[in-house]
């Protein structure tokens, strides 16, 4: 999928602003310029980043009521899906945080977050902020039991877990339920037609 086709579906499907597609742009720069240096995203996507990292995290969005709230990023790496998230949320009272255990990550996330002005906060270790959020979103963070229990553990109200998985999601979600089970519901990801969207809702 060609560059533009991403920036269209972003826009016309997604509702994202112009100003929005711009800071994209400037976000996907400072990425490459980065990436230089600390190789925070594979070096074989780079040609792919719209399709493969910005349209991959933006599809959240169609899960995410943002008039309301708040949402936690696991393990954000280099700003996806949580940093895209933040940019496409309008509402100030909405919080968006970011949770990052690398320093020299955190450091790139926090130099965009001030450059773009971005509403979201910047932090390290997950069990050192536990969070009252609605919604936790998690790509390529750890395996889905793991992050199902991290999200159980640092959650303190009810709220929604959102993972974006590949093309084992069904044999992950048994894995992960093998002890507990949970309402949960897959959707289909826009990006690749293997991958999948896991929702799980946890009530406290």
């Amino acid at each position: 999928m060609q560059d533009q086709e991403v920036i269209n579906i972003l826009q016309n499907q997604l509702n994202f602003r112009t100003k929005t597609i711009s800071d994209i742009k400037t976000f996907i720069n400072e990425l490459l310029i980065a990436n230089k240096r600390h190789n925070f995203i594979s070096k074989s996507t780079e040609n792919a980043i719209w399709h493969r990292h910005v349209l991959d995290s933006a599809q959240l969005v169609k899960f995410i009521d943002f008039s309301k709230g708040s949402l936690s990023d696991l393990g954000s790496g280099a700003g996806f899906p949580g940093l895209i998230l933040a940019l496409f949320n309008r509402n100030k009272d909405f919080h968006v945080k970011l949770y990052e255990k690398s320093p020299v990550k955190r450091a790139f996330l926090e130099d965009v977050r001030k450059k773009l002005s971005i509403n979201a906060e910047i932090l390290g270790n997950i069990y050192e902020h536990f969070t009252d959020t609605d919604y936790i979103v998690s790509r390529a963070f750890k395996k889905l039991e793991a992050v199902i229990q991290v999200s159980r553990e640092i959650a303190k109200k009810s709220h929604k877990l959102i993972v974006l998985k590949g093309q084992n999601a069904q044999e992950d979600l048994k894995k992960a339920f093998i002890k507990e089970k949970y309402d949960y519901k897959l959707e289909n990801s826009i990006t690749n037609e293997d991958s999948k969207i896991i929702i799980v809702d946890f009530k406290k």
